[in-house]
């Protein structure tokens, strides 16, 4: 894969203005004030495991709607006291697998959340276990036209207001420092770590890696890769909704998002990534809010930074929560 969007000096400069309703900030307060009617504390399952280091717990909080949503939370074992928190969204189409396959957080010390991702896990890892309950209209093979008719029917509105209540959730455990929670993920949950942060308040630190679901108009223009490319089959059928699509979509962009997060974040992007354009990424990033850095990975495609970007984000956090 050769490079293929713009320069990275003028990636460092690209601004672009971003299609943004009028009505943005009332949808996503509305849809959040819905979402709060229900009870912030989730229900914790001790759960046996091999993992004689980690206590391993099954969890179920109350997402979009009140509907119910699984995670895994994990603490280091042998620990007192509150820990600060990170919580991780998932990439597109996996679940949240088996508590022993992320590791990483909780062994640095940290409490961790790894939240499942409603209606996926049936495409690679080791499965999911939410369903999505919500009907749509036509759609493309995949998630990201499901409910693209319309801004309160989307799917996403939906995976966006259970990562907020993720947060909500993980604070009212006694095991978790309130006022020390970060947010990261890769790719798909890079974009819901965006979203997260736009819609929640007090966060310490904010990882996107290679984030999807940013500048939508620019990203279906210039990448022949899905999940982007189910948008180009959709409107190849659905010739006369290209208004109502990007309509919709502007209340999910992760540069409207990352217009209003204010918590420190360090981005990453892969110059080569055929699936999230490099573009896509620095324009969340130079929207942002607040103080905000980018690891940049030259010769890489989707994978971005993998392990040595975790090394990274570990070490900029740690700055963070001191």
């Amino acid at each position: 894969m050769s490079r293929y969007d713009l320069s990275l000096p003028e990636l460092r400069d690209y601004r672009p203005v971003v299609a943004e309703p009028d009505d943005f900030d009332e949808f996503w307060e509305d849809t959040l004030a819905d979402a709060r009617r229900f009870p912030d504390e989730p229900h914790l399952t001790r759960v046996d495991s091999p993992l004689s280091q980690v206590e391993v717990y099954d969890m179920t909080f109350n997402g979009f709607a009140g509907q119910p949503v699984r995670a895994w939370f994990l603490v280091p074992a042998g620990t007192t006291g509150s820990l600060p928190a990170v919580v991780e969204y998932n990439g597109y189409g996996g679940g949240r697998g088996l508590p022993h396959e992320n590791l990483a957080w909780v062994t640095a010390g940290y409490a961790y959340l790894f939240m499942d991702t409603r209606g996926q896990g049936s495409v690679w890892g080791s499965g999911g276990e939410t369903p999505d309950p919500n009907g749509t209209g036509p759609s493309a093979p995949g998630f990201v036209t499901r409910g693209i008719e319309r801004q309160h029917d989307y799917y996403y509105r939906r995976v966006f207001t259970d990562a907020a209540r993720a947060i909500d959730a993980v604070r009212t455990i006694d095991r978790v420092d309130p006022t020390r929670v970060a947010v990261c993920g890769g790719s798909q949950g890079g974009g819901i770590a965006l979203a997260a942060a736009g819609l929640s308040e007090g966060l310490i630190g904010v990882m996107p890696e290679v984030p999807f679901l940013c500048h939508f108009e620019r990203a279906v223009e210039i990448t022949d890769g899905d999940p982007y490319q189910e948008i180009v089959r959709y409107l190849s059928v659905h010739r006369d909704l290209v208004e109502q699509t990007f309509t919709t979509l502007s209340y999910f962009d992760g540069v409207n998002f990352a217009k209003r997060a204010t918590a420190p974040a360090l981005f990453s992007v892969a110059l080569m990534d055929p699936v999230c354009p490099p573009s896509t990424v620095f324009a969340a990033l130079n929207h942002y809010a607040g103080e905000a850095d980018i690891e940049v990975y030259p010769f890489n495609q989707h994978e971005g930074g993998a392990g040595h970007h975790w090394l990274r984000q570990a070490a900029w956090l740690e700055e963070r929560i001191l």
